[in-house]
């Protein structure tokens, strides 16, 4: 999957281009709680405005059902309007065609969350033509969104020439290492509530992780772990189920030390899902002290999830992870060994 169309071998010199981009951010009281998404693809803006490009940029917040005024983009307008420090009193609101957005300089546009339009999501073609003729180019820096076969995802790259931003191909860079070439031991740490979504990458990593160590809730799917680990019997991967706390909501510091013991000469670890319902400061420790000894360990160090990364942030223990996904449920199945339909569209012919 490192064979995707490159930003940097597009036309885009003094085209208009549509930017998708990861916009998805933590909302408090409609303010931004944390704006690390949206710094992801900064890089990607930067380029094309050196290119004299005019740049509209496109992505969802939340799940809206209609037109929530709660999960409005006006912050994310207001976010981008202070980044450029353009003096105006006012956000100019503006009509791009048939769709509501803001004018944030005579260069950048934003359009209004995309998922207000029902079209998005069911990757209507006629909803795709229509994105596709606000500009000459499309660039994909939406990592996160990678794997849903939405309009502005998947349709729109029917309409037009289309690639990969730079911070997506930092994330495919860097994953596909990790499935192809990583520096062993490698462990893999897989935590969190949804075994349906954790499940696929507890099946792929286990004859091909050095060390798999499970916690959070779907531990408590047990029998279906270890039908898993019988499965593969001649396997040298070791699979280790964390013991949780009678309440079963926070994994014991005993396992703590076992993960740790086992990961102390990992070369490579991987972290996706939290080890307890760390939303109660009541149930974090355990999370916290696995994340204070892998900081330590002298690896390569990989971690996703929206909870997890936030959880870490609070801590001032997230700059010390080698590579920050901004993809949760995209990593997971981008690590499962699934292929992302924002990604396949972007694969060089």
């Amino acid at each position: 999957m490192n064979n995707l169309r490159s930003v940097k071998t597009a036309d885009v010199k003094n085209k208009t281009v549509l930017l998708r981009a990861d916009l998805d951010v933590p909302m408090q009281n409609l303010q931004i709680g944390d704006d690390a998404r949206l710094k992801a693809w900064f890089p990607t803006l930067n380029y094309l405005l050196e290119e004299g490009a005019t740049i509209i940029i496109v992505g969802h917040l939340g799940r809206p059902e209609g037109k929530e005024s709660s999960l409005s983009l006006l912050p994310v307008a207001r976010w981008l309007q202070q980044k450029f420090k353009v003096e105006r009193p006012k956000l100019k609101t503006t009509k791009i065609d048939e769709f509501d957005g803001w004018e944030i300089t005579d260069k950048i546009f934003l359009l209004e969350n995309i998922r207000f339009y029902s079209e998005e999501e069911k990757n209507d073609s006629q909803f795709a033509k229509k994105l596709a003729q606000l500009a000459q180019v499309y660039i994909n820096d939406a990592f996160a969104s990678s794997h849903r076969a939405h309009s502005s995802i998947v349709g729109i790259t029917k309409f037009l020439p289309s690639f990969a931003g730079l911070r997506l191909l930092e994330e495919v860079k860097v994953l596909s290492t990790v499935l192809e070439n990583p520096k062993r031991p490698l462990g893999v740490i897989i935590g969190g509530a949804k075994i349906e979504t954790k499940l696929p990458l507890v099946e792929k990593m286990h004859g091909f992780a050095d060390y798999i160590l499970v916690g959070g809730e779907i531990v408590e799917n047990d029998k279906v772990l270890l039908k898993i680990a019988h499965e593969k019997v001649h396997s040298n991967s070791i699979l280790l189920m964390a013991d949780t706390l009678e309440n079963k909501q926070e994994i014991t510091l005993r396992s703590v030390e076992n993960f740790l013991q086992v990961l102390k000469n990992a070369q490579t670890i991987v972290w996706n899902g939290p080890l307890g319902q760390i939303e109660n400061e009541e149930y974090q420790k355990g999370t916290e002290i696995l994340a204070e000894g892998i900081v330590k360990i002298p690896a390569f160090t990989v971690v996703g999830g929206g909870d997890t990364i936030g959880f870490l942030k609070k801590k001032n223990l997230l700059k010390s992870f080698s590579f920050v996904s901004t993809g949760g449920g995209a990593m997971l199945e981008f690590l499962s060994g699934e292929h992302l339909p924002g990604l396949v569209v972007l694969e060089q012919k």
